[in-house]
């Protein structure tokens, strides 16, 4: 089992790891991956024609055979994430026991929001309503009916379906990262099923569907990113549409992403992201209050009650009697198709920010912070739009139904100061469009790399090659036919990763029991109650006394010095001793803590196959409270000495213990992690348990 512990950064019974081993590719999954993205590729731009037909042969093929499976998919990931973080689990967090969030909640909330915008949904928050009120799936369009369910579908499919697929691979990326230590990659989820046999074949094959899945994905916002652009710089410079400025562009965000790869995000691209979304509120409102607000303001209501009113019947309406076949593959199963892909990419993301947080937290926040955004952006803008097709701008509709990287400014173009509007609008896209390639570039590196740590990112050299490739493949499909194409091979690529989905619930949900067996052991076993033995002169003395003087004092670092000398190192040994004599494999080992100049020490006892026993001691200095009194404590900070054990720390304070005291506690622990393992055996489970060396151990 791995340590989760303060300096978790450094490996058991050594030093911090070298940053050339922190950033060493997977050799399997980079050239295996980028092999079939580069032939991919190739062959689209030597023989676009081949390859279109190619790639409308496969959609047509999975939309007859597998379009209820993406519908079945969708609802099934939905429900386990709601089930999920509305059960007992939800109490679990990302992240060993003790870990706090690492930002506030409202700066969790601020990125989570961040989140949920980009350039896909200025593309389709015009063109999408429009579509779908011209010209409606079933029934007649261009009525109220229709303008209704047009919002009705757009919000549909960015709804929270959507958002579920994103936290069901966050939760499970930052679960088995931060609370067992395995890499930041997709089959450290499918540990609890095939335990050391992910670090070979099965886990490369994961990976790789993964990395081809996510890849095809971020190119397909790019290239709707590159059309939409292409577009407004023709409105802004006249620069024509076509491929040259469609290369350019994509040099562009190539050039942008290798420059973030050497200077560092956090130096140029998150500066951008904050202003990108503070840029695309300004730009929503300005919709909004240029229209008619009342009107806008009282479409919002009624979308919400409309999507909420209709979401069951939406979510598994397959068509099944007069299926519209060319529609489905255009809009639900696209979409679903690229919620899958892109889950991996946004889930990443969502980790990183939630070490910390509970699954209940993280689940809610992620279902609603985003849509609430998500919401508000599609219903001002497809509403606004919506009143101009009702008002009688056939030629608007027209446009933005056939031409929908149009129909965004051709929206704008109905308001005031619309070429300032433009240029604002294009800007915004701009940093969508870079920053998007910029993050799929980094979260490309990082899943074709062993990196030792979470939060250790891929080589630059990783990073730059995955935005070349990335921009090959969207320049690739652009020239096979555009968006339309982009759309289909989402489709097809999304297929095999989400199967690799439902093994990643099992994974998960088995790796969640194990953590019921954990907290049923806690409370089969019975705390010590602490006794003070008996001593010469003071027979059967009360241990309250001892208690008592214990927590009033707030002991300095020479006190807690001497207490590791004199208790804490003797227990250790007496234990360790006295379990080889038992017949265990027990080890004591003890290093410093250079930023307090104390000790931690750390005993371990090896269980073969199941979960490592692990009794760590670690050193904390804390403010001395203001109700410490001045007799006992004159110094600012005190020293606490807290347990840590295989899940996290306990919260607790051994500091004033006596040796028998502490080896006590030491043996109360030990009975409760073998009344776990029995647990976990008795009731059948074929669940594996991480042991301490399976994290490290990622490149065998």
């Amino acid at each position: 089992m791995p340590a989760n512990q303060p300096g978790a950064d450094h490996v058991a019974g050594g030093g911090p790891v070298s940053t050339e081993k922190q950033q060493r590719i997977n050799p399997v999954v980079f050239f295996g991956s980028s092999a079939c993205i580069l032939a991919v590729s190739i062959w689209a731009i030597i023989t676009p024609e081949t390859a279109s037909a190619a790639i409308g042969e496969l959609v047509g093929w999975i939309s007859a055979g597998f379009g209820w499976y993406y519908f079945l998919a969708a609802t099934l990931f939905l429900a386990f994430v709601i089930f999920i973080g509305a059960s007992r689990y939800g109490k679990v967090k990302l992240g060993p026991q003790h870990s706090t969030p690492d930002f506030s909640l409202f700066a969790w909330g601020a990125m989570l929001f961040a989140a949920g915008i980009g350039i896909d949904l200025m593309f389709f928050s015009v063109a999408e309503p429009v579509t779908q009120y011209l010209e409606p799936p079933v029934g007649a369009g261009e009525n109220v009916q229709a303008a209704r369910d047009a919002l009705v579908w757009t919000l549909f499919h960015y709804g929270i379906t959507g958002w579920a697929m994103y936290a069901l691979m966050g939760m499970v990326l930052g679960y088995f990262a931060y609370r067992y230590s395995l890499p930041l990659t997709i089959r450290s989820a499918l540990y609890p099923i095939f335990g050391k046999r992910i670090h070979g074949p099965i886990g490369h094959g994961v990976d790789i569907a993964a990395v081809l899945g996510t890849v095809f994905g971020i190119a397909t916002s790019l290239g709707i990113g590159v059309v939409q652009l292409n577009y407004g710089l023709e409105v802004l410079f006249g620069i024509p549409q076509g491929t040259a400025a469609q290369i350019g562009l994509i040099a562009l965000a190539v050039f942008m992403a290798t420059i973030s790869a050497i200077a560092g995000v956090d130096k140029g691209i998150r500066r951008l992201s904050e202003l990108n979304v503070v840029l695309a509120i300004g730009l929503m409102l300005f919709i909004l209050f240029s229209d008619d607000p009342l009107f806008l303001l009282n479409a919002i209501v009624l979308n919400i009650g409309d999507y909420l009113g209709n979401f069951a019947d939406l979510t598994l309406n397959t068509f099944a009697f007069e299926q519209p076949t060319e529609w489905l593959n255009s809009w639900t199963l696209f979409f679903w198709a690229w919620w899958i892909a892109w889950a991996p990419f946004v889930g990443l993301f969502l980790a990183r920010i939630s070490r910390g947080r509970t699954i209940r937290q993280f689940v809610a926040a992620t279902l609603v912070i985003p849509f609430l955004f998500t919401l508000t952006w599609l219903s001002i803008f497809g509403n606004a739009a919506l009143r101009e097709v009702r008002g009688g701008n056939e030629a608007f509709g027209q446009t933005a139904m056939n031409q929908p990287e149009q129909g965004f400014y051709a929206l704008l173009s109905q308001y005031p100061g619309a070429t300032f509007i433009a240029g604002l609008a294009t800007f915004v896209g701009l940093l969508f469009y870079v920053t998007s390639a910029d993050s799929g570039a980094l979260v490309m590196g990082n899943f074709t790399s062993y990196l030792k740590t979470p939060r250790t990112d891929a080589a630059r050299w990783v990073r730059v090659f995955w935005s070349a490739a990335i921009g090959l493949l969207t320049l690739a499909m652009l020239i096979v036919g555009g968006v339309p194409t982009l759309q289909n091979a989402t489709i097809v690529m999304g297929l095999p990763f989400s199967f690799v989905m439902f093994m990643i619930m099992l994974g998960l949900y088995r790796a969640l029991r194990v953590e019921r067996f954990r907290e049923d052991s806690l409370r089969a076993t019975m705390p010590s109650s602490l006794p003070e033995p008996a001593s010469e002169g003071q027979p059967g003395r009360a241990s309250w006394r001892q208690r008592l003087a214990r927590v009033m004092n707030f002991p300095g670092k020479r006190a807690a010095s001497r207490f590791v000398d004199e208790v804490c190192r003797p227990a250790f040994t007496e234990v360790v001793e006295e379990l080889r004599v038992q017949g265990a494999e027990a080890s004591v080992a003890e290093e410093p803590v250079p930023e307090l100049d104390l000790p931690h020490l750390d005993l371990t006892v090896d269980m073969g196959e199941q979960e490592w026993f692990r009794y760590q001691l670690w050193p904390h200095e804390a403010e001395t409270p203001s109700f410490a009194m001045g007799s006992l404590s004159s110094q600012d900070t005190y020293f606490r000495y807290e347990v840590y054990l295989s899940e996290g720390g306990q919260g607790y304070d051994v500091m004033g213990y006596s040796r028998e005291q502490l080896i006590g506690d030491i043996l109360d622990q030990y009975e409760r992690h073998l009344e776990f393992l029995r647990l976990h055996r008795e009731t059948g489970s074929s669940t594996p348990v991480p042991t301490m060396m399976d994290s490290q151990d990622t490149e065998s």
